[in-house]
């Protein structure tokens, strides 16, 4: 016969609540990191920002506006009203016609040109190169053919971000440039993540000769030239953009090794991990149960400020004529020709800073937050 007392027993104990793996935890501690969540938000509206950005801007990031070359962010819609009588002569001068009786109806515009001779229909094509005017057609022809009235659309642009000085659009030419700088920092920090990490493990937890042979390699490669060393890789394979974060990679994982092997060499005299030796616990198990996830903190820190970096070196390549190359553009690229042009036009550097700092912060932030969540002392 069962004893009832038991059965009180029994039924607390289905009824008590299940444990929570490590992975919940460290999403709980995350998210109560108001810091951390701040800066996750502000790295994904940036992200979309860049991301899908230049698929509804109007103008492309290459599109060359030469009538506002330099003009400075605004609200208002370009061309303003009074810039448009002064284009149209200037069109009308480079053809060698006379202008009467201009007149501007919203987007729509009427214009008689005039000459001594008859005027050739064709001539309208000057007006249209402008980038204030299109679709000009000849309604009427009078005078002989030595007067032709002609209307066509006033094109409106709008600048939110200004204009470079080559005319392009800024605000699309940020999208497309933080398109470059947060995928070749992600793309070079996984390379040197992956590299780093198993390179560091490797050598730090079986030490003695094999990590002598190991770190004496890492010295040879710190002596080598960084820019030398992509130099060969362009002159052997080619300028191209899959060959900046390859290059990057494969340099920046260095110091991801030495970070990780110091880390390993620590965790391995730790008493939890001699106690897990003397309980007949795998290498493999100790590295995966132990050692990774004590690693995990530096490595993430680590990883959250190598991407900021990587975006800067990216950049110097790029100055050097060695990274991304025109009409293609990063947030470096657009930050050093800001920099040529802060005293006549600081908007062309203060756009692009706000948005790289921005980044920068939220990816501190956010390493401290998984800093502080994956740290198994704060469980």
């Amino acid at each position: 016969m069962t004893d009832g007392s038991l059965i009180p027993e029994t039924a607390e104990a289905l009824h008590a609540p299940a444990g929570r793996s490590l992975f919940s935890l460290a999403v709980r501690r995350l998210l109560r990191n108001r810091a951390a969540v701040a800066g996750g938000i502000i790295l994904a509206l940036v992200t979309v920002f860049c991301v899908v950005g230049p698929w509804l801007s109007p103008h492309p990031y290459d599109r060359v506006y030469r009538s506002y070359v330099g003009v400075p962010p605004s609200l208002e819609r370009y061309p303003k009203e009074s810039a448009l009588a002064g284009a149209m002569a200037e069109a009308l001068q480079r053809a060698r016609l006379a202008m009467a009786d201009f007149q501007v109806d919203g987007d729509h515009f009427s214009v008689t040109l005039r000459s001594d001779k008859p005027i050739d229909p064709r001539s309208t094509r000057y007006i249209d190169r402008l980038d204030e005017f299109s679709d000009t057609r000849v309604v009427a022809t009078r005078d002989d053919g030595r007067a032709l009235v002609v209307e066509g659309h006033v094109n409106r642009q709008l600048f939110l971000m200004g204009t470079d000085r080559s005319g392009r659009d800024l605000m699309t030419r940020i999208m497309v440039g933080g398109r470059i700088s947060l995928l070749v920092g992600l793309l070079a920090t996984v390379v040197s993540l992956v590299i780093g990490v198993a390179y560091g493990a490797v050598a730090g937890f079986a030490g003695g000769r094999i990590d002598d042979l190991m770190m004496r390699f890492v010295d040879v490669l710190y002596s080598l030239p960084f820019v030398f060393f992509v130099i060969l890789l362009v002159v052997y394979f080619g300028r191209d953009f899959v060959l900046i974060f390859v290059a990057i990679g494969t340099v920046e994982w260095l110091d991801m090794a030495r970070i990780v092997r110091g880390q390993t060499l620590a965790l391995k005299r730790r008493e939890f991990v001699q106690a897990a030796e003397a309980l007949g616990v795998g290498t493999a198990g100790i590295l995966r149960r132990h050692i990774v996830p004590n690693l995990l903190g530096p490595v993430v820190v680590f990883v959250t400020l190598m991407v900021p970096k990587i975006i800067l070196l990216e950049s110097f390549l790029s100055f050097l004529g060695l990274g991304v190359q025109a009409p293609l553009t990063s947030w470096g690229v657009l930050i050093s020709e800001g920099a040529a042009n802060i005293q006549s036009a600081p908007y062309l550097i203060i756009f692009p800073s706000v948005f790289f700092v921005a980044t920068l912060f939220a990816l501190n932030f956010i390493g401290d937050g998984l800093r502080d969540a994956l740290d198994p002392r704060d469980r």
